[in-house]
């Protein structure tokens, strides 16, 4: 966990002021140190905490905020109010701060000392009357942050901070985030494409063409050599029929070609220092099928992905798939495929052409297996199949509402298929909560996409602080959803963003 987020930190400020003396500021500085050293210690946080002391002014609050926001390694703030800091000195702060920020409304000691306390004592500890006055001066502003309650030793406390961590390192990410598109959007479909300026403004990621021209010139460029050696891992990896194996076949020959597309788009994505990529598979250039077997493992590795142009969804995989670093259970990009109704057990089956993510498989050695493919080149095409594991889960989309972007959010029970004889695909299969009518409902009326990106780590969290870091709107779809309620939020939502709009 810590290796993932190395090269981030996260800064802690402490809220003070020198109207009880120097030896009260002294104290709170040592108070402060122990909570950092504190938390650090912790195995529950997987970004470092670095002390960056008392602010009592607001010209110290202002220095601190602009280093940080030059400081690439740091990736938001925690401020905490050991004593009364007055709100005022946080404004110009406030004004200039570019990271994300999570106020911790805390306290040094766990427990009131009832016998011993004295004036100083109240005095020097008021994170009671302090993290209030903090909290007044960023609902004034309409500041955007995370809140969390409770005493910083408890885990509870330690993992609200631990998604945040997550998040902002995953925002961070984002802000240099280039996804490339090998071929443009596919067959006139709206909810995939989007506003590609708006979303570098409000969500940071850049996306430009890459023609597949281009992509063929490295593909060309592949060394036999290079190719031998990757289709010796697959072979190692992978559990597969060792007919495959006959380098006289056509099937052997599918591998071989697969392999030379992975090669050809990971140096592309290196080159070009893209973090995503998208396929449309009537533009695919010299490739003899479809490159879902590179989709499908270079997904593995993080990068997001979007099937048929789809960039909103390539962004948000790499999103999901960065902030989930060493949580272990894993993600996926996603499509609804097909309906299986069965009463109570109506479910969703999810699918693709190919490209399934193998960090969501139940087997241990996913299959490696090489089928005709009718759909973009008519082709026997090598891919991965598997099932995915059985288990509770979210799944997640962006849409562009011409107005604003929306974050939809969706509680989803991942359950047992059976098996697909004629469909050798990768495929999962899950009921949305609190049940597929209803969340099927939602996510249609919510404008959602076909296309989701899954994960079985992440939780409405994480998706809460995404959406309140992005300044854009969540809705989300859970066992407490119903129809009538829904709509009433999603009329609501369309009137605010509405006036806010108007107002500014």
């Amino acid at each position: 966990m810590k290796k993932a987020f190395s090269n981030y930190e996260v800064w802690f400020v402490t809220g003070a002021q020198l109207l009880y003396g120097g030896d009260a500021v002294i104290a709170v500085d040592g108070h402060s140190t122990k909570m950092v050293d504190g938390l650090n210690a912790s195995d529950n946080l997987p970004v470092k905490v670095v002390y960056k002391g008392t602010a009592n002014s607001s010209k110290e609050v202002e220095t601190i905020f602009k280093a940080a926001n030059n400081d690439d390694k740091c990736i938001g703030i925690i401020t905490w109010m050991h004593t009364f800091s007055p709100a005022k000195m946080w404004i110009h702060g406030l004004q200039q701060l570019k990271k994300p920020l999570l106020h911790l409304h805390t306290q040094f000691n766990k427990e009131i000392p009832w016998n011993t306390m004295d004036m100083d004592f109240m005095n020097l500890n008021q994170s009671a009357h302090g993290d209030r006055e903090f909290g007044h001066i960023l609902s004034r502003m309409r500041y955007r942050h995370k809140l969390v309650v409770g005493y910083w030793q408890e885990e509870k406390t330690q993992k609200q901070i631990a998604v945040w961590m997550r998040v902002a390192a995953a925002w961070a990410d984002a802000q240099d985030m280039l996804i490339i598109r090998f071929g443009d959007q596919m067959n006139n479909v709206a909810v995939t494409d989007g506003d590609k300026v708006e979303a570098e403004q409000r969500l940071g990621y850049h996306v430009d063409y890459y023609p597949i021209n281009d992509v063929m010139k490295y593909y060309n460029a592949v060394k036999e050599a290079e190719v031998e050696t990757l289709v010796a891992e697959y072979f190692n990896l992978y559990d597969h029929d060792a007919k495959l194996e006959n380098k006289r076949t056509v099937a052997y020959k599918k591998i071989w070609n697969s392999a030379k597309a992975e090669i050809a788009i990971r140096k592309v994505l290196k080159d070009t220092g893209a973090k995503g990529f998208t396929t449309n598979f009537n533009d695919l250039g010299e490739f003899d099928q479809i490159p879902g077997l590179a989709s499908q493992r270079l997904m593995q590795e993080g990068y997001g992905f979007g099937a048929e142009g789809d960039w909103k969804s390539a962004a948000l995989y790499r999103t999901v798939w960065f902030m989930s670093q060493g949580l272990g259970k894993g993600c996926s990009f996603l499509e609804d495929y097909t309906l299986n109704f069965d009463g109570d057990k109506s479910a969703i089956l999810e699918a693709h052409m190919l490209e399934i993510c193998p960090l969501i498989a139940a087997e241990k050695k996913p299959k490696l297996e090489v089928h005709r493919l009718s759909i973009g080149i008519d082709s026997d095409t090598a891919r991965l199949v598997f099932t995915s594991k059985t288990g509770a889960g979210v799944a997640a989309t962006v849409v562009d509402l011409g107005n604003r972007f929306r974050l939809i959010v969706s509680d989803v029970d991942c359950i047992k298929p059976k098996p697909l004889p004629k469909l050798p695909v990768a495929s999962a299969l899950w009921i949305p909560r609190p049940n597929f009518e209803v969340g099927a409902g939602a996510w249609i009326l919510a404008g959602g996409t076909h296309h989701s990106c899954f994960s079985y780590d992440l939780t409405s969290e994480y998706w809460e602080d995404y959406a309140e870091i992005a300044g854009i709107e969540m809705l989300y779809i859970n066992k407490d959803t119903t129809i009538s309620k829904f709509k009433k939020e999603l009329r609501m939502n369309e009137v605010y963003y509405m006036l806010n709009k108007a107002l500014n």
